[in-house]
């Protein structure tokens, strides 16, 4: 069968690359290896869809190229998705932060990619293995479980490594090292971090103790203010996703645990204002008690407030406002909400997402080497690349 292009994978950055390319007249095939189209968009956001993020920027995004993304993001606004949503009548809300939910369903937003790309032509295989891919003078030849295909162009659309339980595997780098591109090494990105058996013996009890909002700091000092959660295996919540995108293998943190005001300060007038008050439970005016009574416990801090000099206060003090812990690693690809890593920018075209040197050959969404911060910024990121390649492909 001879068609103008095959995309692989049927994600969010595939799909809207397929109804790009179909609004232009292309005939289009999106190939995907599983029974289910777009499973990431249908359980992100707690089954919601943080679809976009009002507040998308080049700077909200990772990559060894900091300025690739500009040419996707700036064609393909936030604003633009917004529009696409609002023609289909999907409602929507703003949570927090600038980042934008389906009032109901994710669903509702995979429906509307479907029918887009119904309307302009587009076909759909799903349970579609590719068993080989070659390349000649009119193209590309693709053998699959459901027969062959030429192609003019190839479009790579098949994410990175993050949560294989819905069907992640490596094959985009493998056909971007078949064709000879460089991959920036990958790992994951937006996921819990871990302690090792020492520091897990001092947290485990706080396991499900969440903290809104902290500052998490990372040794290049990259700074969040958001939730924090302890876990049975470390530590979660949105600031901790959010850091370990930024944290290496070997580095601390800095946590803050009550960002909006001066520890010692307070401390000092809640010691004038409630003198008879117990430490361990002034500290829980502060934080929630369990985690107030282990850092009092911790520093080995009794009795009433009256009682506590200066310095026992600002030993306190420094405690919550500057904990600084090592995580001995992260929850890894298992619970990732995306890979970082991934085609290295400089073997593609920014405006087109071509390959500079293997005309035809696209690539795009997570594959890339572009990770957004945690909030709908990278789904912005695939559709905004996927609108892109679709004007060219």
């Amino acid at each position: 069968m001879n068609i103008d292009i095959v995309i692989i994978g049927a994600g969010a950055a595939g799909l809207m690359c397929a109804m790009a390319a179909g609004q232009r007249g292309r005939s289009v095939i999106v190939i995907e290896h599983t029974d289910k189209i777009a499973e990431k968009i249908r359980i992100s956001g707690g089954g919601r869809c943080n679809f976009t993020n009002l507040h998308c920027a080049p700077d909200r995004y990772l990559s060894s190229n900091p300025h690739f993304c500009r040419s996707a993001l700036s064609r393909y606004t936030q604003q633009d998705f917004i529009a696409l949503v609002d023609r289909h009548g999907i409602a929507w809300h703003e949570k927090t932060l600038g980042q934008l939910f389906c009032d109901t369903s994710a669903t509702e937003i995979i429906d509307m990619l479907v029918k887009e790309c119904n309307a302009a032509g587009v076909e759909i295989h799903t349970e579609t293995s590719i068993q080989k891919i070659s390349r000649n003078e009119t193209g590309y030849h693709l053998e699959t479980t459901r027969g062959e295909l030429t192609a003019q162009s190839l479009v790579v659309a098949c994410g990175g490594l993050s949560i294989p339980k819905i069907g992640a595997t490596p094959f985009g780098y493998e056909i971007a090292r078949q064709f000879g591109l460089k991959i920036i090494p990958t790992r994951a990105g937006l996921v819990p971090l871990t302690f090792d058996p020492a520091v897990l013996e001092q947290t485990k009890d706080l396991s499900g103790v969440a903290v809104e909002p902290v500052a998490m700091k990372a040794k290049n000092g990259k700074i969040f203010n958001e939730a924090l959660l302890f876990t049975h295996r470390g530590i979660s919540g949105p600031s901790v996703l959010q850091i370990s995108s930024y944290w290496e293998p070997g580095e601390s943190v800095t946590v803050n645990l009550a960002p909006d005001r001066s520890v010692f300060d307070w401390l000092k007038s809640q010691r004038q204002t409630q003198p008879k008050t117990m430490i361990h439970n002034t500290l829980g005016e502060l934080l929630p008690k369990r985690l107030a009574q282990k850092i009092a416990d911790e520093l080995q801090v009794t009795g009433r407030m009256a009682d506590q000099s200066d310095k026992v206060l600002q030993t306190v003090a420094a405690r919550i406002a500057a904990w600084q812990v090592t995580p001995s690693g992260s929850e890894g690809y298992r619970t990732a909400e995306v890979t970082l890593g991934g085609v290295d920018t400089n073997e593609l075209s920014s405006k087109t997402m071509e390959c500079k040197n293997v005309p035809g050959l696209y690539f795009i969404g997570e594959v890339v080497d572009v990770t957004g911060h945690l909030g709908g910024f990278n789904f912005q990121w695939a559709w905004s690349s996927g609108w892109c390649a679709g004007q060219f492909a």
